[in-house]
């Protein structure tokens, strides 16, 4: 229950990332490299008001309470991995996102989390019942005919960043399988990646010359500090408190859910049209993802 309860949280949460992020990058309100910065900052601020909170209080309540796991939380600080993977992330996505059709930017992006997350959970002997493969390709299939009308020809660079990006978030969400405390490790991962930003600086000024305080609106940071603050480092946070429930296949197959859910929310917050073929394949996605999650049948890990 605990599992199906975070990952409905961190979807949703994903799927308001890309509304946001849709918002404040097509409409023009700021630049990919601000977007990013801002993301980052606005995400670790907020991580660490609450860390510090909960550490305090987990602190204040150990001699109490006695937690046996209060020291292994406390020592849970993510990892150099997690953090880069998290900026690389950040930044492709932001970057590609605007060079890309909706439609071809989520094809690539989907497509490279699924490859590393299913690859990865095939190299740790993670085996799938012949129905969780029925149902993998059957959600795959509809995440394709949602996608495809709206996908381009890409460009060689953008395509490639997008893909990275997509590789990115796979390892730091396999990452999260091994924390302790999802909150403490979501903290310091934005928290070190904070000494990226430096970098990112100086790249966006060689990258993008004309970048000035002018290409950024109110609207701008305030989307970008919701993705930062909000969709990201609280939905990260819960996101790593699923992992560890999650194999990796199925973490990887209820992402597919994820496009789905951001087009409803376009339609209920943005007024976007809500199609027939939208209806069709949003119905094959969810049910063969909540086919594949159902299936009880998955022999367990081989270790």
């Amino acid at each position: 229950m605990k599992a199906t309860l975070y990952t409905i949280i961190a979807l949703i949460a994903f799927a308001a990332n890309s509304l946001f992020c849709r918002m404040a990058l097509a409409e023009g309100y700021i630049d990919a490299w601000n977007f990013t910065i801002i993301r980052l900052l606005s995400g670790a601020l907020c991580l660490s008001i609450i860390m510090g909170v909960y550490s305090y209080n987990l602190r204040r309540n150990e001699a109490t309470l006695k937690h046996p796991t209060s020291e292994a939380i406390l020592s849970d600080r993510g990892s150099w991995l997690s953090s880069i993977s998290l900026v690389v992330y950040a930044l492709c996505f932001s970057i590609a996102y605007v060079e890309l059709d909706t439609g071809t930017g989520a094809l690539i992006l989907f497509s490279a989390v699924q490859l590393t997350m299913i690859g990865w959970g095939i190299y740790k002997k993670e085996q799938l019942s012949a129905l969780q493969w029925l149902a993998f390709i059957v959600a795959v299939a509809g995440f394709v005919y949602l996608m495809l009308p709206s996908a381009a020809v890409p460009s060689v660079l953008a395509a490639t960043l997008m893909a990275i990006s997509g590789v990115a978030w796979g390892i730091y969400s396999i990452r999260g399988k091994a924390c302790v405390s999802p909150l403490r490790a979501t903290g310091f991962n934005f928290l070190r990646s904070l000494f990226a930003i430096p970098l990112l600086l100086i790249m966006s000024m060689v990258y993008l010359k004309n970048i000035s305080l002018a290409t950024i609106s109110i609207e701008g940071i305030l989307l970008a500090c919701a993705s930062g603050a909000i969709a990201s480092g609280m939905g990260y946070s819960v996101w790593y408190m699923a992992m560890p429930l999650l194999k990796s296949t199925q973490a990887a197959v209820v992402q597919l859910c994820v496009p789905v859910l951001a087009a409803i929310l376009g339609v209920v917050f943005l007024s976007e049209q809500l199609t027939i073929n939208f209806i069709i394949a949003s119905t094959v996605i969810l049910g063969a993802v909540l086919i594949f999650i159902l299936n009880k049948k998955t022999p367990k890990t081989v270790s």
